[in-house]
């Protein structure tokens, strides 16, 4: 494919505050650790990673007129990513506090801020009719704003002949607003590829095993292709009638933060070339163990990830 239009992301840029511990928080305590300041947001990540295995990428969104703001913007541009903000004047960019154990889980603690107010008379139409591909999470579905804006999105991304992804983003957030309204404000989306992990998979349909759970999925989603990613135990991509078992790489976690987002733009980056989910999901699985053997979303490319990637056929520069 020469010159492919761009895949764009819509939703969240974030400022991104990463704190591994050395030991226990204990009340009123002191320790020492690891903190690290970066951009984030979801799908935001989504586009930078669909970038860094060459796939062209725009993103659009909402940030504060503020530091944090300005600071997330520069990174997606120096990431090769065309950003087509919104700025807040009187709202702040969105925090997100990312606590990491030992074992390299993270919890998030998310401000809610300017990513959380984009409105659908403020999308760029030109920029959305011109792409191939629109990816949005739940987290611009959670609460409106910004919900009228996303799935004005989608009507207008289907009008201009994209193929739409979504991932469910928090099973947290599905189970607080609850499975049935969940799948209410989610029933129009008829996404093209899904990206659930298993936790989410679990919370939007109540089964418990993973085939069961792409099964329960493909009733709620009948056309689109389901990529349900496990952690450790690797991936499963059911495509029509085809099931495609991935295995996990052997990367030893440090921090899980991103690592889906990684997956998912690694994945959408080959596969709208390629249109071969087998090689994307093979590629998707590398990048995304590489993600979790390193500290935040978006690790500094170095020479194992440019191994990797060459492996596929892309090329990175130093």
């Amino acid at each position: 494919m020469s010159n492919p239009r761009p895949l764009l992301a819509l939703g969240d840029l974030t400022w991104d505050v990463l704190a591994k511990p050395d030991t226990l928080l204990l009340p009123g305590g002191d320790t020492t650790g690891r903190v690290l300041l970066m951009g984030g947001g979801s799908a935001a990540n989504v586009a930078v990673w669909a970038a860094r295995v060459g796939y062209p990428s725009t993103f659009v969104g909402a940030v504060g007129r503020d530091r944090f703001g300005e600071f997330a913007v520069q990174e997606l541009e120096a990431e090769g990513v065309a950003p087509h903000i919104v700025w807040k004047p009187h709202t702040p960019t969105g925090v997100i506090l990312v606590l990491i154990d030992a074992a390299g889980q993270r919890s998030m603690l998310t401000s809610q801020g300017a990513d959380f107010e984009l409105r659908p008379e403020e999308l760029p139409v030109e920029v959305i009719q011109q792409a191939e591909h629109l990816h949005i999470t739940a987290w611009s579905l959670f609460t409106n704003p910004p919900r009228q804006a996303a799935l004005r999105a989608v009507e207008m991304a289907r009008e201009a002949g994209l193929s739409v992804s979504f991932d469910p983003a928090s099973f947290q957030m599905i189970r607080e607003i609850g499975r049935e309204e969940f799948r209410r404000i989610t029933r129009g989306l008829q996404p093209d590829f899904v990206f659930p992990n298993l936790e989410e998979g679990q919370a939007l349909t109540g089964a418990r095993r993973p085939e069961e759970v792409l099964e329960s999925l493909r009733g709620l989603y009948p056309e689109a292709m389901l990529l349900l990613k496990l952690a450790a135990r690797g991936a499963l991509i059911l495509d029509g009638e085809r099931l495609i078992r991935l295995e996990a790489t052997q990367d030893q976690p440090v921090d899980a933060t991103g690592a889906g987002d990684s997956f998912c733009g690694a994945f959408l980056g080959h596969y709208l070339r390629s249109r071969d989910p087998l090689a994307a999901g093979q590629l998707a699985v590398q990048v995304a163990g590489w993600v979790i053997a390193r500290f935040g979303a978006r690790p500094p490319v170095d020479a194992e990830l440019r191994g990797r990637l060459e492996h596929y056929g892309y090329r990175v520069p130093a």
